[in-house]
């Protein structure tokens, strides 16, 4: 039983793939089953074992790949990662996936298995961005289950250009996250800014150690 978190180095030889990239990762015990890691790092390069692995990806609601961790996720794993998300009917017009829902896609070039679409809310532009926001965790985990992923790293959602203040995504996130402690093995925040990794660390230490 993990009581505070532990600090992994990746130096360490014979552990998941996740592991073996530069720099720490700080885990957490989310339930007697499931541990819940934040790393800081680069998200396309992420994999625990490449079959029952799957990256979320922040995305817009006609799934393009515009810029950002979209744009870069969609470079790395490939031309045929685009043409997948142009397939995807729209369900009105302009939009492929709405605000808080999510879509499953091969990987294609990128490590890990899968990559879930999800599309949160812009912050200032959304009604209850909360709702939203929590709406687009639930519905990618519910879909990583239904689709028999054991381990999911996310990004921070929406806290790019959509503008959602960290400290509030952070909750969200992992309160959200705290939901699904008993149907996955692990669940990653992957995070690339030093600033967003900073508070995903201290929200995840307050709402799972307190």
């Amino acid at each position: 039983m993990i009581n505070m978190p532990v600090d992994i180095s990746a130096a360490v030889n014979n552990l998941p793939g996740e592991l073996m990239d530069v720099g720490i990762t700080h885990v957490f015990q989310l339930s007697s089953s499931s541990l819940l890691k934040v790393k800081k790092g680069d998200i396309t390069n992420w994999f625990v074992n490449g079959r029952s692995d799957a990256i979320v990806n922040s995305t817009n609601v006609l799934m393009q790949g515009y810029g950002g961790a979209d744009l870069a996720i969609h470079r790395a794993a490939g031309q045929q990662l685009r043409q997948m998300c142009y397939n995807f009917p729209q369900v009105q017009p302009g939009v492929r996936c709405p605000i808080g829902e999510a879509r499953i896609t091969p990987a294609f070039k990128l490590p890990a298995s899968h990559v879930i679409h999800t599309v949160g809310p812009i912050y200032f532009a959304d009604e209850n961005p909360v709702a939203s926001l929590r709406n687009a965790y639930r519905s990618s985990l519910t879909l990583a289950k239904a689709n028999k992923i054991q381990y999911v790293a996310f990004p921070a959602i929406c806290c790019g250009v959509y503008g959602y203040p960290l400290e509030e995504a952070a909750t969200v996130a992992i309160s959200t996250v705290k939901e699904f402690a008993h149907d996955f093995k692990e669940i990653h925040f992957v995070l690339y800014l030093e600033e967003v990794f900073n508070v995903w660390l201290e929200k995840t230490s307050e709402l799972l150690l307190d």
